[in-house]
């Protein structure tokens, strides 16, 4: 990919480095986190670590120093980035890409050292493609698919990718899917069998653009451990509280403005249709929903509506009650659901509830914000907090949370050269309250974030 900066600007870079980041690149797993961001422009993945009382943050490998005159460093650009619950291994969404000599679309893994620096595990797990069957005939074609973003459970088991709508090569649209990866020892990935999966037996080509499957999100079967900040912060780590055995996954239409649930086999990662039906069940969101998260505590679920600036909130039907008939995963409307954001919020997107349950972050693409709401324990209902939008840079593009719920970043895709940022936020646990030290230069791009 070309580099958006010139020779002369990378003093500029050095300038801005000096003053933003702090000197020397000693990591330490005790007493500093670690930040994993996706560069575009260079295609590769940087680290950083911080220091988990003050914030001041050090470049470790590959700085914007040393890698603002390459490209196709991965033989293709990263996107969507994410850690497994130990921080020892990191996966990418890797995107071929046109400039990068034999570049192709798939997985990679990667081991975090302890130093702080990553590299590459194994080879680039492609994605399987698609079968669907040819509308008005009984033929069938293989199709690519064109993954989004990846979440993994919270077990770490499995990797789970949103697969866009795309077409055949006739032009004819097919619809969204989501692939799934199962993790095995040394960060080894393996796509699971059936993979990948759509909302209807059997898939079929469209008419029209449909089903566009944005984002993805797996209920847990594992609670938050008790963190750095004690049991107290968490609302479902209490003795006696047993996670859920059943899994479902969450998958948003950002088309058909609605939100699809799947049952998820625990054991192979396979997803199947809770229902027994012939399509996959969904629930209404409200317009153009861009984001979904899952609460940690297996309570809610909460879709971000890109069109009309708001947040929909979902109870998850777990227990047998006045709204749930039947404990089986799907969804009921919070009441006064969707919420509006407050403030200059515009175009939500990604969107994270915070680790212990409290709290739910939403990024405003347009706006350059995030939008921090406070979780009713009891309702699911959000309410906005003081101030109701935290700036971040040009074109916030992805947001992760760290486990002890202490850090939270934002990677800005769409920053003015040289370069680009990730903006840094210290959170007050018993608040949730944001506070922005400086943001990190990055190399140009930045695309996927993942904190340790």
């Amino acid at each position: 990919m070309s580099k958006r900066f010139a020779w002369l600007l990378g003093v500029v870079v050095l300038v801005s480095i000096g003053v933003l980041v702090a000197c020397g690149t000693t990591y330490n797993a005790s007493s500093d986190g670690l930040v994993l961001v996706g560069s575009q422009g260079s295609g590769l993945i940087e680290t950083f670590s911080f220091n988990l009382g003050s914030g001041s943050v050090s470049a470790i490998s590959n700085t914007p120093t040393d890698t603002s005159n390459q490209t196709c460093v991965l033989n293709g650009v990263p996107s969507s980035l994410v850690l497994d619950p130990k921080g020892t291994y990191a996966y990418a969404i890797i995107n071929s890409v046109s400039t990068c000599a034999g570049s192709a679309t798939g997985i990679l893994a990667f081991k975090v050292n302890s130093s702080g620096s990553t590299n590459v595990v194994g080879s680039l797990v492609a994605f399987n493609s698609g079968t669907v069957t040819i509308q008005g005939t009984a033929g069938t074609e293989s199709v690519a698919v064109v993954p989004n973003t990846i979440v993994m459970d919270p077990a770490g088991k499995f990797l789970f990718a949103a697969d866009r709508a795309t077409t055949d090569d006739k032009g004819l649209p097919v619809p969204g899917s989501v692939s799934v990866f199962a993790i095995g020892s040394g960060g080894s990935v393996t796509e699971v069998a059936g993979s990948p999966f759509f909302t209807s037996n059997p898939a079929t080509t469209l008419l029209q653009s449909a089903i566009d499957i944005v984002s993805v999100a797996p209920t847990p079967t594992v609670f938050p451990a008790i963190g750095l900040n004690g049991v107290q912060n968490s609302v479902c780590s209490a003795v006696g509280l047993n996670p859920p055995t059943s899994q479902y996954l969450y998958a948003v239409d950002g088309v058909g403005n609605q939100v699809f649930e799947f049952g998820v086999d625990t054991s192979s990662g396979v997803l199947k249709n809770p229902s027994n039906g012939s399509s996959v069940p969904s629930f209404s969101t409200d317009q153009i929903p861009a984001g979904v998260a899952v609460d940690p505590c297996n309570r809610f679920v909460y879709v971000s509506d890109s069109h009309t600036a708001k947040v929909s909130g979902y109870t998850i039907c777990n227990a047998v009650s006045s709204g749930c008939p039947l404990a089986d995963g799907s969804l009921q409307q919070v009441a006064g659901s969707p919420f509006s954001l407050s403030g200059s919020a515009s175009s939500p997107g990604p969107l994270v509830v915070d680790p212990f349950g409290n709290n739910v972050y939403v990024v405003g693409t347009l706006s350059n914000t995030v939008s921090p709401l406070k979780i009713s324990p009891i309702s699911g209902a959000l309410a906005p907090m003081s101030p109701a939008t935290v700036a971040t840079g040009q074109g916030p593009m992805s947001i992760a949370v760290r486990g002890d719920d202490n850090w939270m970043f934002v990677t800005n895709f769409g920053s003015a050269s040289p370069g680009g940022t990730v903006s840094q936020y210290a959170i007050t646990p018993a608040t949730g309250a944001l506070t922005a030290p400086p943001a990190i230069p990055t190399d140009n791009l930045p695309w996927g974030v993942a904190v340790k």
